[in-house]
């Protein structure tokens, strides 16, 4: 699949903001600071769609982007960062269950690691949600330039047991050197297909 366009919808901070879904969607989720606007950035081929922040907790309401006029990525609240307010945190919980609970046009949840850390306690909580929802999901490790290429494969299989994957269910990639770009967006493709 090949990305032509890709623009900024809007953003919903209520239930009642979501997109009806008439388009398909993928959505992104994982703890704050894991990358997930570097992802659709590189997958955009641009380098402003969402917006990133050297400081976590940025994202605090759930933002559609539409691609090639096609398709929504849906880019979900970062979790587990303690330096939110417990308002705030309270806040995002209902509103990404909100969004998982009931959506038939999501054909596809990119769960978003950072391949250097172990997976936290809500990376394993958000992958037993996901698995008893029944949603289809995808761990993509981000930030894969940041360690040797020699580590890699480990830190993989660290992850996917963690979050009891089989390994070869686990994405590599990179926004920075962008590998796993064209393999994610071929598996992207296969989903949407669905």
């Amino acid at each position: 699949m090949k990305i032509k366009k890709a623009t900024f919808l809007r953003l919903a901070t209520r239930p009642e903001d979501f997109l009806p879904g008439h388009y398909p969607e993928i959505a992104l989720a994982g703890r704050s600071n894991v990358g997930k606007s570097s992802l659709l950035n590189t997958l955009a081929g641009q380098r402003n769609l969402a917006r990133t922040s050297n400081t976590p907790g940025k994202t605090r309401a759930v933002h559609y982007y539409l691609f090639n006029d096609a398709f929504c990525m849906v880019d979900l609240p970062g979790y587990g960062y303690a330096r939110v307010s417990r308002s705030e945190l309270q806040k995002w919980g209902p509103l990404i269950e909100s969004f998982l609970m009931d959506r038939p046009s999501l054909k596809l949840l990119l769960h978003v690691v950072d391949i250097r850390h172990a997976p936290s306690e809500e990376d394993k909580q958000m992958a037993a949600w996901l698995n008893h929802l029944e949603i289809p999901a995808l761990v993509v490790a981000t930030k894969m330039d940041k360690i040797p290429r020699g580590k890699r494969e480990g830190q993989k299989i660290l992850i996917a047991r963690t979050l009891e994957k089989d390994p070869s269910a686990i994405l590599l990639f990179s926004a920075k050197t962008r590998e796993g770009r064209d393999k994610l967006l071929k598996t992207l493709q296969e989903h949407l297909a669905t």
